[in-house]
């Protein structure tokens, strides 16, 4: 062999061996590229999903709730607007059926027995969430999981107030006929209210609507003797400071957190929507609720900024 043709044989076999190893790059490359966008794919099920907006209520829990959910979803790809603050229970769940939000965290107990008007006594948790999941489910509605924890409704005094009038219960407040009751203004027609505590507990009582904000700057300073609570509140931690009373009869029933959601905007949103939200749901438990709540109304955190520490801690964000 000439070194000429030695030389073009040479290149020739170069060429190839290139042309080889740049196929095999760009099929690896492609695999690579393959694997990546799936694996977006697969942590980002949300996209391309129908917008969806989210609700809350009118106090501290609904708005870390609101900012749990919020947060969650986006971080799975899902398009989420988040209208905060709406109003009581009522007026939410008017949002709801006229579609100005799509879904919202609701209580289990305020849906069966104040919503749907069912003021019998409930014996467990579970009877209270599948009496909502029915009314809702007649609506064009449904509920998704229901918390470990439940913020339940009660009645609170100050820890003085209660030694000083020996209080351990709602019916303990017979000793005290026409004390000043105070809670936000909806509270004056539910049975798991004031309704209730007339006719059941036969309680006798000025009824004082506060805003929901002011229950406990109103205990404090007296003009209030008693306060209509939720008992996962990080104020009612302090054991030294406030009393919560028990309900021997049993009108505040069970108050698991439920997200409650059109039936046609979960069925556009997939499987991974319920996922991701129950995710969330399932770690709601009552010391994770006072803890969260403490530091928003305590420690002065953003609801934001404490629904984000506590889905990083779980692993959820």
């Amino acid at each position: 062999m000439t070194g000429r043709t030695w030389y073009r044989g040479w290149v020739a076999l170069l060429a190839v061996a290139l042309a080889i190893g740049l196929a095999a790059c760009g099929s690896s490359s492609k695999k690579s590229s393959e694997s990546s966008s799936g694996s977006t794919a697969a942590s980002q099920p949300g996209k391309g999903k129908p917008a969806i907006t989210l609700g809350s209520k009118n106090f501290t829990e609904e708005y870390i709730l609101g900012q749990l959910y919020l947060q969650a979803l986006k971080a799975k790809g899902y398009d989420v607007s988040l209208k905060n603050n709406i109003g009581s229970s009522e007026i939410t769940d008017k949002a709801l059926t006229s579609g100005k939000i799509d879904m919202y965290p609701e209580y289990t107990g305020v849906i069966a027995q104040e919503l749907a008007h069912g003021n019998g006594k409930v014996t467990s948790a579970e009877q209270t969430y599948q009496a909502a999941k029915a009314f809702e489910e007649k609506r064009g509605f449904t509920v998704l999981d229901k918390s470990p924890g439940f913020d339940a409704d009660a009645n609170a005094v100050t820890t003085k107030y209660a030694q000083k009038n020996g209080l351990k219960s709602t019916e303990d407040l017979k000793k005290v006929p026409g004390f000043k009751f105070g809670a936000p203004p909806e509270n004056k027609t539910r049975f798991q209210g004031a309704v209730g505590m007339k006719k059941v507990y036969g309680l006798d009582f000025k009824f004082v609507p506060l805003a929901i904000g002011l229950r406990y700057q109103a205990l404090d300073s007296g003009k209030i003797d008693v306060a209509a609570v939720f008992t996962t509140e990080g104020q009612l931690a302090d054991k030294s400071k406030y009393t919560v009373l028990t309900d021997p009869k049993g009108i505040f029933g069970f108050q698991n957190i439920t997200p409650v959601i059109s039936k046609k905007k979960l069925a556009a949103m997939g499987p991974d929507f319920a996922t991701t939200v129950n995710a969330v749901t399932s770690k709601l438990t009552n010391e994770a609720l006072q803890k969260m709540n403490g530091a928003v109304d305590l420690d002065k955190q953003k609801p934001a900024d404490v629904a984000k520490q506590f889905l990083q801690a779980n692993g959820l964000l």
